[in-house]
């Protein structure tokens, strides 16, 4: 997938619009914005074979309960996606390596969806 310089590339072209969104901004503590591009990142490279630092510093990942504080509607799963879809196409990856990630991506931001409420 490219390793370490493509995810953190990923993950800080993702944060660069998210904390004006009105929709995502407010679930982010404001001076938190490094630790979200660090956990994201860590995660990322552990879930696509890199090193198990994510777990050993958080332990597992748990995505549905680290996310069950916050709602995550459709409106904010579209949101998500579409910043990361926008990401994503930063990086200039080969055709293959693009569609398996989106695909990783899309599939996880649907399963994170809690709530239909508005």
């Amino acid at each position: 997938m490219g390793g370490h310089e493509t995810f953190v590339a990923l993950v800080t072209e993702f944060y660069r619009d998210i904390p004006g969104d009105p929709i995502l901004g407010p679930m982010y503590p404001e001076d938190d914005w490094d630790g979200a591009v660090a956990r994201l990142t860590g995660f990322l490279e552990q879930y696509w074979g890199g090193p198990t630092t994510y777990s050993q510093e958080r332990g597992h990942p748990r995505l549905r309960m680290r996310h069950a504080p916050f709602k995550v509607n459709p409106a904010a799963r579209d949101a998500w996606l579409s910043h990361m879809r926008r990401a994503v196409t930063t990086l200039g990856l080969a055709p293959l390596h693009e569609a398996m990630l989106w695909d990783y991506l899309e599939r996880a931001a649907h399963s994170l969806v809690n709530t239909f409420d508005e």
